[in-house]
Parts: C-alpha cells; sequence; structure tokens
C-alpha cells in the first residue's frame, strides 16, 4: 500500500492467514521410514570377518614406515648382535655361525613384536570410537576378534617372509620344505599372538597401559625361549621358565626344523639343537606346534568372551 492510499483512508490489507495444522489421522496417514536390520547369520559372520581382515591389510599395506621400523630389531638381533659375539662363542657353537643359531630365534621375535603391535590397533579403535561402531553392528562379536586375529596373523606372516628371504645370509639353505614348515609354524604363532593381543587389549583401555603391558610380556618370552641360547644344562630355575614360556613350543621347532637342513657335526648338533624335554622325554615338532595352536585357540575363546560382555 502507498503513502497517499494511507492518507485517503483506503482498507488496510492482512496477510493470509496460514493453513491450519494436519488434524491427527492425517499426520497419522504420513509415509514413515523403516529402519530394517537384518538378521544375524552365517553369511554376515563371514563378511564381517573378511571386513575386518581387509581393513587389516589395507593399514598394513599404507604404513610403510611400520613395515621398516618393525624389521629394526631383528636385524640388530641377527647382524649386529649376531656377528659381534660370534667370537666369543666360537667355542661353544662347534664351528657353526652364531648368526645361523640364532636365526630361528629372530624369525620367532618378528612375527612376535608385529602380530603384538596389530592388536595394538584396538585401543587405538577404542579410543577414537571406531571400535563401537563396529561392535554395533548386526554381526556375532566374535567375528570381529576371528578377522582381527587372522589379519594379524596375515600381517605378521608377511613381515616374518621378509625375515625367511635372508636366510642365505646366515648359512641356512633356501630348501622349499624348509621354508614351507616355517612359515607355517609363523602364520600358527602369528596367531596365537595376536589372540593373546586381543585378549589384553580387550581389558586396557589406554595405549600408554597396553605398550607397557606388551614390553613386560614381549621381552621376557622372547629371552627364556631360547632364542639365543641352547635349552639343555640349565640352572632348575631357568629350565622351569623355560619350559612354561609358550614361544618355547615355537622356537623349538623352528631351530630342529632348520638344523634338519644343515650339514653339520653330531656334536655342535646335540649342544646346540638339544630339543626341549618334559621329564627327560624330547618333545615331537607336532605336539609342540599342537601347544601354540592349543594356547592360541584357549586365548581366542577368552578374548571373544570378553568382547561379547560389552563394551
Amino acid at each position: 500500500m502507498t503513502p497517499a492510499e494511507r492518507l485517503a483512508g483506503a482498507p488496510i490489507q492482512t496477510p493470509p492467514a496460514p493453513p491450519p495444522p494436519p488434524s491427527a489421522p492425517a499426520a497419522a496417514a504420513l509415509p514413515i521410514a523403516r529402519v530394517h536390520v537384518p538378521p544375524r547369520s552365517w553369511r554376515g559372520d563371514a563378511r564381517a570377518i573378511k571386513i575386518v581382515w581387509r581393513r587389516e591389510m589395507i593399514r598394513f599395506g599404507q604404513d610403510r614406515l611400520r613395515i621398516v621400523t618393525s624389521l629394526v630389531q631383528p636385524f640388530l638381533f641377527l647382524f649386529v648382535l649376531g656377528t659381534g659375539l660370534s667370537r666369543i662363542a666360537s667355542a661353544g657353537t662347534h664351528g657353526v655361525n652364531l648368526r645361523t643359531f640364532v636365526y630361528p630365534g629372530v624369525l620367532c621375535m618378528a612375527v612376535m613384536f608385529t602380530a603384538m603391535f596389530s592388536a595394538a590397533s584396538l585401543v587405538w579403535d577404542r579410543e577414537f570410537g571406531f571400535l563401537r561402531e563396529m561392535m554395533v553392528a548386526p554381526v556375532r562379536r566374535g567375528s570381529l576378534v576371528v578377522g582381527k586375529c587372522l589379519g594379524g596373523a596375515t600381517v605378521a606372516g608377511a613381515q616374518g617372509a621378509i625375515v625367511i628371504a635372508l636366510a642365505g645370509l646366515v648359512d641356512v639353505p633356501y630348501d622349499p620344505g624348509l621354508i614351507a614348515a616355517v612359515f607355517a609354524l609363523q602364520l600358527l604363532l602369528a596367531f596365537s599372538v595376536t589372540a593373546f593381543g586381543v585378549m589384553a587389549a580387550a581389558r586396557v583401555s589406554q595405549m600408554q597401559s597396553f605398550m607397557a603391558l606388551m614390553q613386560m610380556v614381549i621381552m621376557p618370552m622372547f629371552f627364556l625361549a631360547g632364542s639365543l641360547f641352547p635349552v639343555s644344562g640349565l640352572p632348575r630355575w631357568l629350565e622351569i621358565l623355560n619350559r612354561i614360556d609358550p614361544l618355547t613350543y615355537a622356537v623349538d621347532p623352528m631351530r630342529r626344523i632348520v638344523f634338519s637342513h644343515l650339514h653339520i657335526a653330531p656334536a655342535a648338533r646335540q649342544a646346540l639343537d638339544p630339543g626341549v624335554t618334559w621329564w627327560g622325554w624330547r618333545v615331537p615338532t607336532l605336539v609342540e606346534a599342537g601347544v601354540v595352536a592349543g594356547l592360541g585357540a584357549l586365548m581366542l575363546m577368552v578374548a571373544i568372551a570378553a568382547f561379547s560382555r560389552g563394551e
């Protein structure tokens, strides 16, 4: 309305009133979006295992610094420590290269460290909230744990394959049977160690606490397993600790496989590869592998139970 019309006394036009709100029956007739949650099934669990495993592969492939840094300690023990102590230990090795002797223990160490750090990512996922998003998925939580363990075992196995490729540098032959047997034991050890790490990660909420716990567990396991010394003729207290160390039953069969492909004197074989004994009975390789597999299965079940109780 113009100012002239206002002065002339023209009626003021009010804006039209808004339409009345819809009645209750009309509001009820509006469409409602429905959320469909698929039921749990074995196919969905298998898909969840595959996705978690693939996520571990992607993270491992993109983190090249992790690949390099995880090889530092095996190289130090194998080439620096093994070369530096070779002259001192030459009398006790009966002419066998010390690096050849410590090679099976270094193989286990490379796998163990990588598998443990793979399990540590669960603590990061909890701190950043990603673990909670996975836990609300319509799949069994055990499938998430299995996928994590399989992913950690694959990553650690790939890392261990790099150390296997160095066998020729420590006078270990590239025999197909030797490589296949050692790689199979590495995968078994990696799965068991990852299951142990996942079991620990289920109860630890901070990365600092988890790393301190792993350092407290990994290094004693490595040194007590006979990675750097023969397991015969030990003091009684050290022999007991060696026999209850789970890593012992991975180092000993690897060393037995490696030494079975070496051409050395019987005295050297008896001194460096005496084998693990239980009350005078030398434990066979398959029994030792069964011990590692049994411990891995037990820790996997404990980890699944811990995650199934809630988050």
